[in-house]
């Protein structure tokens, strides 16, 4: 594969952001009952049929630890360029994918939007976080969608760059590409956009949100935080729509 070799020093420690893809965090899992019915897939498997999403109701102090913890990796930053919604709403959707996934752009492409009505309501908040696991190319278009949340896109550049990119395989992804969806969703400074896709800063960015993922245990890609359930994999929209009913109840809406 060919590579930039203004990017090439920064790839190097792809390996080290690979090598602590460790399973602590679903490890957390196994102490307490499935909260949705055991999602299993996973990016490389096409998403099942929903089951039915279950609230847990057995050991109720290890739950509420466990409910705490999950509700504690929302950030609720309200300078975060990459999230959409109220800071204060009752539920975080938090997605950690990767832009050459072909499934995170499933669930960009028809969940996402779907999901949309949540989010204006002030119901649910969507955090994103980078999980880069494909190489070189993930690191670029993560550092690309960065570029253009520097100017207040990152949303829409990271569901034009799914849309512009095949749901199948991992797409190269390179300056000419993330251009042009740059004026596609209205980045206004360009030469500053191209000038970023350079950032030592934001590719540091990148890989540090990936290897933090990995520290959580998270290995695949789409993973998600709904409130306080672990959803695994591009779930079809009924499953997801399922949980955050779920999560809100819980939540006194």
């Amino acid at each position: 594969m060919w590579v930039d070799t203004k990017r090439k020093p920064l790839y190097i420690t792809l390996g080290v952001v690979a090598a602590v893809l460790m399973v602590g965090f679903l490890a957390l899992l196994s102490g307490r009952p499935e909260p949705a019915a055991a999602p299993t897939v996973r990016a490389t498997t096409p998403a099942a049929d929903p089951a039915p999403a279950e609230v847990h109701t057995s050991e109720p102090a290890e739950n509420e630890e466990l409910d705490e913890y999950l509700r504690s990796l929302a950030r609720r930053d309200p300078a975060d360029p990459a999230a959409v919604g109220a800071v204060d709403a009752p539920v975080v959707l938090i997605e950690w994918a990767d832009f050459r996934c072909p499934f995170c752009s499933v669930f960009a492409e028809d969940t996402l939007p779907e999901l949309q009505h949540y989010f204006d309501a002030g119901l649910v908040r969507f955090e994103f976080r980078d999980l880069a696991i494909f190489g070189e190319d993930s690191v670029y278009a993560a550092v690309a969608a960065r570029a253009a949340g520097e100017q207040g896109l990152h949303h829409e550049f990271m569901r034009a760059l799914y849309a512009a990119t095949p749901n199948e395989g991992h797409p190269d992804i390179d300056e000419a590409l993330v251009v042009e969806v740059a004026e596609q969703v209205g980045v206004t400074d360009l030469d500053r956009f191209v000038a970023d896709l350079g950032s030592l800063e934001l590719q540091n960015a990148v890989l540090l949100e990936s290897q933090e993922a990995g520290q959580l245990g998270l290995g695949s890609v789409p993973s998600f935080v709904v409130g306080t359930q672990v959803v695994q994999g591009a779930q079809p929209l009924p499953y997801f729509e399922q949980v955050i009913d779920q999560e809100l109840a819980k939540a006194g809406h």
